[in-house]
């Protein structure tokens, strides 16, 4: 008895304010062995004289025990205590007088009920689901509730008896919602929801429920007028999760939404959840919605009318701190809702609903928030709306430019804001059509000393603008814009000393970052308006509300110097070092939540990347900073939805709903950071070579556990990037210690390849991979490397496939429509991608392995073979043949023993109407020419007709045929080069010449010229012509060549050209003739390439 008076106290301990108490709690909690924790919850959760909030603690820990520790605590129970656990939870639930404890032991026990059903679907505790059925009719209103609460909380609680009991599941559910308390109807109708979403893959299922979803929109409506948004919650988890079982009551359920969220009776949250059921229907459901058009025209104006409801702040233009938006305001989520619907409808159904509207809203002359609304509803829009506005963007422009002139600032500010926005989502074609309009009106803007607020915007669109600005465009400017700039800075600058203001200059310092970058070395006349004053604020800003412009002038210095170059940066470079070094060693005093941090880590990697190798001298003072910050673990934790309903998203957490009211929640603090930091890591270790060579021991050991870091996907991609960039840098560490690094990586990398989730990133592992095999060459893979990366190499060809179907499937669907088509045009370039890059690691394998990789080829065979089937795909046909192409180059002559598989169909796809598949086909005639062996011989002869063919075709020059024809000319010539038994070589030869130089394929012109030279050498008389009367032809093709770039010095092939070149330059008239046939360009590119090669 003493023990749990003990405990008692140790309960309230846990609630108590004082830290120290209750540290020294947890503590003395966690040593209590799982067995004793058991009894003593359950006895203070059964003990009704107990205060309630030790008995609520009681329950908490209980339900949390069984959540985390089921399979620790409860099996090792004798079965005479499990027994009594959930005797005393059952009889706890019925004799409960507090309807709060009573809830909380309805949790408990379907926790545990959650972890009593086996691996063969069997609930181990069948008393509990007797206990629901009599309880769900009893007179006892809390044991109706108690039930549903059950089931709401578990619905799968029936195991593999569901099927059995499904009618009397839906009955029961179906009776309840038409209960007299209210209560047990809105119970009801969470319950019903909870249990489709449980089997939102169970179409069958959802179709015998369909008809209690008008008694779930009953209880929504109801529930709201008693301020209880829970069922409300339940119908967007449906919208999100099961949109297709709304489709049978689709339009009732859209108009109760609309009615709830044009309800301004209702609390905003309430009306904001109503419209969320919409929205979350037009990325989940978007065809389904597109048939709902007159819903989607009512909704829209709801949206804007939400927008309108913004409060008069008179102090908001001379406010010094950006505060974040207010997320529960109408307008956010007004705003929100708006760019979410024209991303899922697409502009097609959008633009035409919401044009007007807006019109109207920029035309209230009386009241700013309509105008200030209609400008922040054109931003919205522009990413969904884009192909549709793009038509029409000269207008818009010019409309929006007036505001700019609006007589109330928030109105100036919302069209920077649209000005800002529009330049990102119409670049490079706003800054192309527009530069001189909006680069006058935005410095105009900036002008505005009354309203620093609008200034700071003016200067955040500018940043927009410049960033994708093509540098001709923004040159002819670039004298007033940087004058301007500087004019601003230094009234700012002043501003700071004597008002502490600074708000202005953040954004003009990044303004003038922005536009360096952008002109790179013409701002070199420029640097020394700038950079002592850059300095200045960097040496002198220390305080810690000048954090952010410290940040940012840092941000800027580093810029510039990356624009400016090595020379000119010289000249500060060592000042700026010893700045960044200051700051850098004072950041032990730093705070982790810092914005110094993220900007110093990405400064370092620019001055790297001007220093060059001068910079490993800094690495020791660099690398221990930034290794803390790549290092950082987010906080998480696995929350059921009562936990989750005291932790708040304002805090920093995101949720993941993983069903069965559960949810993995993360603290996103300096996540973004983390994902800079490996980035830089990347950048060191590409940048600086053997020099970073020291510390690749410790960036392999973070980076290679940082593959399964699925909370940033950024970090999964550095950490990928890095992994060949480390093993060349470890070369200068010798063979054996390369070697282990390698070992150290390979495992996880194929892993990757098999359980990442996110195409961007599966294609980043897979490309470093196969750089990786390529580095390490022959023998880097073992047999269980070899038998792993088989069968994901098979799996994701079947995946391929598999993808292919179910999109047929969707194009069948009653919902199919073109923007359907356009969403399914993009999953499929995202599967070719994929594809290009199981092509990329077969490609590593047979260049490293060559014949011996075949036997392990054989188990994909078929499914490569299955690419090139006529029937499929272009993009199929091309990197089947593509993989094809490096099995006869790098596994001649064993690779003949294939060739009945892919002989036929790439001699016939030489003619196909793809060029894409025309040049894979093109590239393997070559290829079997240089490599094949004899047995190829005859193929090549019979190949020749069909090239000569596709080059004389009409348009074979045009740009989309261009490659395809260059690798025809190139596989004539290597056929003629390498077998010249296979074609008459003195027919096809001037016609040769006359298809010469290649532009386009600069790997196939070097194949071109290194024969042209062979022929040149040993003096062919076809290519010399009569008394040399054809060397101006050569010539002219050789300078053309040059004049393309399609020849650098680097090339064998240059030294070669040159030599004849200058044998032709000792003739006299002929170098004059040849020499005069040429255009300037030409004669300069000869000039050169006797300079240099």
């Amino acid at each position: 008895m003493a023990e749990q008076q003990q405990f008692y106290l140790l309960l309230s301990n846990l609630l108590s304010p004082d830290n120290a108490i209750r540290k020294q709690a947890e503590e003395a909690y966690e040593n209590i062995p799982g067995q004793s924790k058991v009894t003593f919850l359950l006895q203070a959760l059964r003990n009704a004289t107990a205060a309630e909030e030790v008995r609520q603690m009681a329950a908490v820990l209980m339900r949390r025990m069984l959540s985390a520790s089921f399979d620790e605590v409860f099996p090792s129970l004798t079965p005479e205590i499990q027994n009594a656990v959930k005797e005393e939870l059952l009889l706890g639930i019925q004799m409960e007088g507090s309807s709060n404890i009573r809830k909380k032991t309805c949790d408990i026990a379907a926790e545990l009920s959650r972890n009593l059903i086996d691996d063969d679907g069997n609930n181990q505790w069948p008393e509990i689901l007797k206990f629901l059925f009599e309880s769900v009719s009893s007179q006892n209103v809390a044991l109706r509730e108690a039930a549903l609460h059950i089931f709401w909380n578990f619905p799968g609680i029936f195991g593999n008896q569901q099927q059995h009991y499904l009618d009397v599941i839906k009955r029961m559910l179906l009776q309840c919602m038409q209960d007299q308390e209210k209560t047990i109807q809105m119970l009801a109708a969470r319950a019903a929801a909870a249990f489709v979403l449980a089997n939102e893959n169970n179409a069958p299922l959802q179709k015998h429920f369909a008809d209690m979803l008008p008694g779930i929109l009953q209880a929504v409506n109801d529930s709201c007028y008693q301020n209880d948004d829970s069922v409300l919650k339940s119908l967007v988890e449906l919208a999100d999760t099961a949109p297709k079982y709304l489709r049978p009551h689709l339009e009732p359920t859209l108009t109760l939404s609309l009615k709830l969220c044009a309800d301004t009776g209702l609390e905003n949250m309430q009306r904001q959840l109503a419209l969320e059921v919409i929205v979350t229907l037009s990325e989940t459901a978007s065809a389904m919605l597109r048939k709902h058009s007159n819903i989607v025209s009512q909704a829209i104006p709801q949206m804007l009318a939400m927008m309108v409801d913004l409060e008069n702040d008179e102090n908001w233009s001379n406010s010094d701190e950006l505060e974040d938006d207010d997320f529960d305001s109408n307008a956010v989520a007004g705003e929100s809702a708006l760019d979410r619907i024209a991303c899922g409808l697409g502009g097609k159904v959008v633009l035409p609903l919401i044009k007007e509207h807006i019109m109207q809203m920029l035309q209230n002359p009386a009241d700013w928030k309509y105008r200030h609304a209609g400008l922040m509803a054109l931003s919205a829009i522009g990413e969904g709306c884009h192909q549709q506005m793009e038509g029409i963007l000269c207008e818009i422009v010019n409309f929006v430019l007036l505001f700019l002139q609006d007589p109330h600032p928030r109105v100036r500010y919302a069209a920077c804001n649209a000005v800002g926005q529009m330049a990102t989502d119409f670049a490079p074609t706003f800054q192309r059509k527009f530069h001189d309009k909006v680069i006058s009106a935005l410095l105009q803007t900036m002008e505005d000393q009354a309203n620093p607020r609008v200034q700071a915007h003016a200067a955040a669109a500018l940043i927009n603008f410049t960033e994708d600005c093509p540098k001709s465009l923004l040159l002819p400017y670039l004298d007033n814009l940087v004058n301007h700039l500087h004019v601003i800075m230094v009234a700012k600058l002043q501003e700071l000393v004597q008002k502490g203001t600074k708000l202005v200059l953040e954004q003009v310092v990044t303004s003038i970052a922005s536009v360096a970058d952008t002109a790179e070395e013409k701002f070199v006349p420029y640097y020394d308006l700038f950079m002592p004053s850059l300095k200045h604020i960097v040496e002198n800003g220390v305080q810690k509300e000048l954090r952010l412009l410290r940040g940012k002038t840092i941000e800027c210095i580093s810029l510039i110097g990356l624009a400016v170059g090595k020379d000119k940066f010289m000249q500060d470079a060592s000042d700026v070092m010893q700045l960044l070094l200051k700051t850098q060693t004072d950041s032990s005093e730093l705070e982790d939540d810092d914005p110094q941090i993220s900007y110093m880590i990405s400064a370092w990697a620019r001055m790297c990347k001007i220093l060059g190798k001068e910079f490993q001298q800094y690495l020791p003072v660099v690398m221990g900073p930034l290794m803390k910050t790549a290092s950082i673990k987010p906080e998480v934790a696995l929350l059921d939805t009562q936990d989750m309903e005291n932790m708040s998203e304002d805090d920093g957490w995101e949720f993941v709903n993983l069903g069965d009211q559960q949810s993995f929640g993360i603290k996103t603090a300096g996540l973004e950071e983390k994902a800079t930091a490996c980035q830089m890591l990347v950048c060191y270790a590409k940048e600086l070579k053997e020099g970073f060579a020291e510390y690749t021991e410790q960036v392999v050991k973070l980076m290679v556990p940082l593959l399964k870091f699925y909370f940033h996907d950024g970090v999964r991609v550095a950490a990928a990037e890095s992994m060949p960039l480390l093993l060349e840098c470890a070369r200068v560490q010798g063979p054996e210690y390369v070697t282990q690094m390698w070992h150290f990586m390979c495992d996880s990398l194929i892993k990757g390849i098999g359980t990442e989730p996110d195409s961007d990133v599966l294609s980043e592992i897979m490309h470093s991979f196969a750089k990786c095999v390529e580095l390490m060459g022959e023998g880097c893979l073992n047999k269980e490397h070899l038998e792993e990366l088989g069968n994901i190499m098979k799996g994701k060809l079947e995946e391929h496939f598999k993808n292919q179907e179910l999109r047929q499937a969707k194009r069948q669907d009653e919902d199919y429509d073109e923007q359907v088509e356009e969403n399914l045009q993009d999953e499929d370039d995202s599967d070719v991608y994929i594809l290009t890059k199981i092509s990329d690691i077969l490609h590593s394998m047979f260049s490293c392995y060559k014949d011996k990789v075949l036997p392990w080829f054989e188990q994909i065979l078929p499914l490569i073979v299955n690419l090139i089937c006529p029937h499929r795909p272009w993009a199929d046909k091309q990197w089947g043949l593509c993989i094809f192409d490096d099995v006869i180059e790098h596994c001649s002559p064993t690779s003949f023993k294939y060739a009945e598989y892919f002989l036929r169909p790439m001699l016939q796809y030489i003619c196909d109407n793809s060029p894409e598949v025309r040049q894979a086909a093109a590239y393997g005639v070559g290829v079997m020419a240089q490599f094949g062996g004899e047995n190829y011989r005859p193929f090549c002869t019979e190949a020749i007709p069909l090239l000569v063919g596709v080059i004389q075709m009409e348009g074979s020059k045009t740009k989309e045929n261009i490659n395809a024809t260059e690798n025809c000319i190139s596989a004539v010539g290597k056929v003629m080069k390498c077998r010249p038994e296979c074609v008459n070589v003195n027919e096809v030869l001037p016609h040769w010449l006359s298809w010469l130089p290649l532009h386009e394929d600069k790997e196939e012109a070097v194949h071109t010229f290194t024969y042209l030279c062979d022929l040149i050498e040993s003096n062919n008389p076809i290519v010399l012509g009569p008394n040399n009367s054809s060397l101006p032809r050569v010539f002219a093709i050789i300078a053309d060549g040059l004049t393309n770039e399609a020849i650098k010095n680097e090339d064998a092939c240059s030294k070669r050209l040159a030599n004849v070149i200058r044998q032709v330059q000792g003739s006299g008239g002929l170098w004059t003739e040849c020499m005069t046939s040429l255009n300037e360009a030409q004669q300069a590119a000869i000039q050169n390439l006797l300079n240099t090669a």
